[in-house]
């Protein structure tokens, strides 16, 4: 079950902060990449609230084609706060994964990991709810600090909070800006950029920009809800 208010999320963010469900390893065979995105009305300003319009995406790639996607259209939970994404989308995204029949190996999403003020973002909140391992992966990081990596396709460099090693930058093409990876549930830093970095020709890893271009059709062919509508989640 999904917290209701920020009380009882911190709480439980907290205690995923120091839960060990053990490593992932990559399975043999053909790797089931999947991914998911929720994105919001066009001109949606400040922090929204709850019962904002949200339309949600989650797909499973293999070898390099979508083999399954599924899009759906619900209601954030709450307005966005930093540190408490969960509040807004966490239940929506796990709905848009759950209703794949194709479960994937490991899931990408917009959102933090153990770079949060609780050490627990949505990247491996939604892992832990799933029971699927996760990837994180936004523009910039939250709370963590690093400088940026050599302007090479693969070139990484730690994030930190205080001494801890939270996330890293990781340049993902030659003369674009760098994405952060954030390790989530049961993936470790190492294994979480070698699967973007394998999954990107672009500067966004293929599933999760496919998983954001089906979301944004679903918002473009919904009819209008009076708000010109705002950009997608971030933690």
């Amino acid at each position: 079950m999904w917290p209701v208010d920020a009380q009882s999320l911190i709480v439980e963010q907290r205690r995923l902060a120091t839960a060990d469900p053990g490593p992932w390893r990559t399975p043999t065979g053909p790797l089931r990449l999947g991914a998911c995105w929720v994105c919001f009305p066009r001109g949606l300003t400040g922090r929204g609230g709850a019962g904002d319009p949200a339309w949600a995406a989650a797909l499973v790639m293999t070898d390099s084609r979508v083999v399954e996607q599924r899009v759906l259209t619900g209601v954030a939970g709450a307005g966005y706060a930093a540190g408490l994404l969960a509040l807004r989308i966490g239940p929506l995204m796990q709905r848009a994964v759950d209703g794949l029949d194709a479960r994937p190996d490991v899931l990408l999403l917009d959102a933090t990991g153990r770079d949060h003020p609780r050490g627990a973002g949505l990247a491996l909140h939604l892992g832990a709810e799933l029971g699927v391992p996760t990837v994180g992966i936004t523009h910039r990081p939250l709370l963590a600090q690093g400088g940026w990596p050599d302007d090479r396709r693969g070139a990484t460099s730690l994030l930190r909070i205080r001494d801890t090693v939270v996330a890293c930058w990781l340049r993902t093409k030659t003369g674009v800006r760098p994405l952060v990876v954030h390790a989530g549930w049961q993936v470790d830093l190492r294994t979480a950029v070698e699967l973007v970095l394998s999954a990107s020709t672009r500067r966004t890893p293929e599933p999760l920009r496919r998983a954001r271009q089906r979301a944004r059709r679903a918002r473009a062919a919904a009819p209008a809800h009076g708000v010109s509508q705002r950009t997608d989640s971030e933690e």
